[in-house]
């Protein structure tokens, strides 16, 4: 059974479900519109531990997330990594960087203070949900 690890728990915002990977959102660096997907699969760490039958699709899902969201924030790079090193549940980072941000161009990890959205990210997930086509939660 699938569950989320506590971590992510934590750090994130719920923005809804497709059909392998949860999507969530970065809910501590507003100034980087970060999304993060878990595939809702038990016991991967890396990619090449999904299932066959789900690599590809989850491929596609992330090419979607990251298309919307490049979309919706009209940034000048986008960057995907899965790590994993601080948090062993596969995720894979979604991250939309601009010119001007203040870790640009190297990477954002450890660049930046904390700075949550100010309306607990509010605006933000609903206007992700609508370009995502998720439906809200209510969680």
């Amino acid at each position: 059974m699938f569950t989320l690890h506590p971590q992510l728990e934590v750090d994130t915002l719920l923005v809804g479900d497709l059909p392998i990977c949860r999507v969530l959102l970065s809910g501590q660096f507003s100034q980087y519109p970060w999304l993060i997907l878990v595939p809702r699969r038990t016991g991967c760490r890396d990619l090449t531990d999904l299932p066959e039958q789900d690599y590809l699709p989850v491929m596609e899902e992330v090419r979607y997330v990251h298309d919307k969201l490049r979309e919706v924030t009209k940034a000048d790079k986008m960057n995907i990594a899965a790590l994993g090193n601080a948090v062993p549940q596969l995720h894979i980072h979604i991250i939309a960087r601009f010119q001007g941000d203040e870790a640009w161009p190297g990477p954002v990890w450890g660049k930046g203070e904390v700075t949550p959205y100010p309306d607990k990210g509010l605006k933000m997930l609903k206007k992700l949900r609508e370009v995502l086509d998720l439906q809200a939660y209510d969680a």
